[in-house]
């Protein structure tokens, strides 16, 4: 007959969460230097390559920044557009008295985006919305609304039932027990939707070049366009390392909430 397993020990039990956070603060390094090893790996090849005139003219800090700014207001504003519409269509969603439409909303959007977010771009392009900056911020919301409608439900559903059912007993209405109960705790799993889709705009934004609305795909454009291969290399690493750092940024920010909310 086997020994039975020894109990944990209290020290044991409580370095777990400590190796947890251990691990979280060690991912939350990674991004940073990926980017900067990266950055500074591509502008060194390019400093050894050499830029010629044309490609010095797309890539220097002037045209870079004003691409940079122009993607930052894409992906803000479309990520905006997302948390404005996929929270509270979660919320509704979550409710018991719209369990029968929950899987065709959740359907949809993960139809917008199992679709190719180029062809979505140009197909708004040709509605009445046309080219530019409006029409991009709509395709690149419709292609990331999955991971925060999808987290929102989620997070809304694996609340406690007896935590609810406690704070309905006290005498709290639904509304108020969804405010006081049940959002605070679902937060920290909406926030990890909220990162997802923050870090799809920040790629998706580079087809918005395409139909007028700027951003760092421009430089990427124009490079294939003149067979500048080491130009290329360089616009597509500022888009990458912009993604790791945009990412980095919103893990910061998941890590605050879920160390709030424990």
């Amino acid at each position: 007959m086997s020994a039975p397993a020894p109990e944990a020990t209290t020290a044991e039990v409580v370095d777990t969460p400590r190796r947890a956070r251990s691990r979280i603060d060690r991912a939350l390094v990674v991004n940073p230097l990926i980017a900067l090893i990266g950055l500074v790996a591509v502008f060194a090849y390019a400093a050894v390559e050499g830029l010629d005139d044309v490609e010095r003219s797309v890539i220097n800090p002037q045209a870079l920044w004003v691409r940079l700014s122009e993607h930052l207001v894409l992906t803000g504003l479309s990520t905006l557009v997302v948390i404005i519409i996929a929270i509270p269509a979660g919320i509704a969603i979550s409710r018991p008295a719209a369990a029968r439409i929950q899987r065709p909303v959740l359907a949809f959007a993960g139809f917008m985006q199992a679709l190719p977010a180029f062809g979505v771009i140009i197909l708004l392009a040709f509605s009445p919305l046309g080219l530019g900056l409006p029409t991009a911020v709509v395709a690149l919301a419709l292609a990331a609304l999955l991971p925060v409608l999808t987290n929102t439900v989620v997070g809304l559903q694996q609340v406690d039932r007896s935590l609810i059912e406690a704070s309905r007993g006290i005498g709290l209405s639904a509304r108020q027990t969804l405010f006081r109960v049940e959002l605070p705790l679902a937060t920290p799993v909406m926030v990890a939707g909220v990162r997802v889709a923050l870090v799809l705009n920040v790629g998706t934004a580079a087809l918005a070049t395409f139909i007028g609305a700027g951003g760092l795909g421009e430089p990427i454009k124009g490079m294939l366009e003149l067979g500048r291969p080491t130009g290329t290399l360089v616009a597509a690493t500022i888009v990458a390392a912009l993604a790791l750092i945009v990412d980095w940024l919103a893990g910061l920010a998941e890590y605050a909430v879920r160390r709030n909310s424990g």
